[in-house]
């Protein structure tokens, strides 16, 4: 399956090497193809507009891969409301999303559950 990593450092200080080594292992495990790698340094990830994440998302929507892989959500969105819009997007795409550490794949049944309950109480909350 033709996947992208999506990862993100807070400071110019930080490494995304365990992320990256990290992804790539768990993307070799799974048999999941990389055909491109997103970073964002230095970027807060409450922030919807960080240059690589907007680039993933044209890439998403012209159809590039089949499959998102991050660390954690946290690297990926820091707002619920973002998280949610976007695993949406991704879910109308036809979009795997899945997060290593979190063990959210919305690929799976569990993972489909947990995204249908997680968007359900964020409706119940008007996110």
């Amino acid at each position: 399956m033709r996947t992208a990593l999506y990862l993100r450092v807070s400071t110019i200080h930080q490494k995304p090497d365990l992320q990256a080594d990290g992804l790539r292992r768990y993307a070799a495990s799974a048999g999941l193809e990389i055909v491109g790698e997103y970073l964002d340094v230095a970027v807060s990830g409450r922030k919807e507009g960080r240059p690589q994440l907007q680039t993933l998302m044209r890439a998403a929507r012209n159809h590039e891969f089949a499959c998102v892989l991050v660390w954690k959500f946290d690297r990926f969105a820091r707002s619920v409301s973002h998280l949610l819009s976007t695993l949406e997007e991704f879910n109308h795409l036809g979009v795997r999303f899945i997060s290593v550490q979190d063990q959210v794949d919305t690929g799976s049944p569990m993972g489909k559950a947990i995204f249908t309950i997680i968007g359900a109480m964020a409706e119940s909350l008007n996110f």
